[in-house]
């Protein structure tokens, strides 16, 4: 039987990890599922017992505190698992809650390209038509902001906010802060003429969308998206708070800033580290291992979308575009192994989607239908 569904969520002890390949490999860095096991030419499904020990090796050899994990098949679980702690003496539970990263920008975008169906905007339409006043607002269209190709420089990567961060990892930032940090910086490319990975596309594109949906974002994106898709366990927070159980986690990734010589041991728990720097607020969520796979199953089957909608948003079409060039360094050409869609990554065979802040980490994907009728191919998921 070839596997169609995986999702992960890894928590790291010592620093906080994007995830570096397709689902088939999770993050060489930090998990280490062999490619085998989950290629679309899989012909065995794996024991439970394989899995745990994939699980284990890759805990020692990554130095992880806790490992969540779960595979399914044709709509079915496979397994579902934890190992490790999520504190010292609590054991990590599979329904245990954590943040989901950028898999708000998956939600973000499939609202988007709903919205797109029921003909109240297309991917074409000009930020201008709703923020006339941001730079550049008249060249840039919605569709950019979804395909990170809008040019904007990325806030994350600015000092106001990297020290910002690292100094007060309790701070609370505003949508409205962290579009002026990203807009205020010249642009990186002109729109549509490079791609380059950026949060400020995502903060202004959750913006716009409270516009068009007309409602606060959290809740247009719990009654298109969340509801939709069958999803318990998700919900937006304007707090650091995750919902109980919660899978704890841990990181050293303040040492520099705090001053700590290298090998002097040091890692703090960042469990409730203020994430709403992440994006703009109503798409800072929490969620737990079986919504994952809930959701990437149903952005890859297209259950919210019309056809076109969700080629638009799945269909590699970027393979090609893109270079690096000085003064960009999230700018890169597009390849087959890694290209970008609207709110997911495109990975060969696998759409993906990664998660990753303050020591936790993690990647949830599917193989297309079409990679499952190669059982005889060779193709394995490219990296990313």
């Amino acid at each position: 039987m070839a596997y169609e569904r995986c999702a992960v969520e890894v928590i790291g002890m010592h620093s906080s990890h994007r995830f570096a390949r397709g689902v088939a490999a999770l993050a060489a860095s930090i998990f280490l599922l062999n490619a085998a096991l989950l290629s679309p030419a899989s012909a065995e499904t794996p024991s439970a017992a394989t899995i745990q020990n994939i699980m284990r090796a890759s805990m020692a050899k990554n130095h992880l505190k806790a490992i969540i994990v779960q595979v399914r098949s044709d709509g079915a679980d496979v397994y579902t698992g934890a190992l490790g702690d999520s504190m010292s003496g609590m054991p990590a539970a599979a329904n245990m809650h954590f943040r989901n990263g950028a898999l708000a920008f998956t939600y973000m975008a499939t609202l988007l390209l709903e919205l797109v169906d029921q003909k109240k905007v297309t991917l074409d339409t000009k930020l201008s038509t709703y923020f006339p006043e941001l730079p550049d607002a008249n060249r840039i269209t919605l569709r950019n902001l979804a395909q990170m190709t809008s040019g904007y420089a990325d806030y994350v990567y600015q000092p106001e906010v990297l020290q910002g961060v690292y100094l007060d990892p309790f701070r609370q930032w505003t949508p409205e802060e962290l579009t002026h940090i990203g807009v205020s910086k010249p642009l990186e490319f002109a729109p549509g003429t490079n791609w380059g990975y950026s949060h400020t596309n995502y903060v202004i594109l959750g913006r716009v969308l409270e516009k068009i949906a007309g409602m606060p974002l959290a809740d247009a994106i719990r009654h298109y998206v969340l509801e939709p898709m069958g999803l318990k366990q998700t919900s937006a927070s304007s707090t650091p708070a995750i919902p109980e159980p919660v899978l704890h986690a841990f990181s050293s990734e303040r040492r520099e800033a705090l001053g700590i010589k290298p090998g002097v041991p040091f890692y703090e728990e960042t469990t409730y580290w203020n994430p709403s720097w992440t994006t703009v607020e109503g798409a800072v969520e929490t969620t737990d291992i079986s919504d994952l796979s809930l959701s990437i199953e149903a952005v890859a089957t297209g259950k919210l979308l019309s056809p076109a909608s969700s080629a638009a948003q799945i269909v590699p079409s970027l393979i090609g575009f893109g270079h690096t060039q000085p003064g960009c360094s999230a700018c890169r050409e597009n390849t087959k192994g890694f290209n970008y869609g609207l709110g997911v990554i495109d990975a060969g065979p696998w759409i993906t989607q990664t998660l990753g802040f303050a020591g936790a980490s993690g990647a949830v994907g599917s193989v297309r239908a079409e990679a499952n009728d190669r059982s005889g191919s060779d193709e394995r998921p490219g990296r990313i």
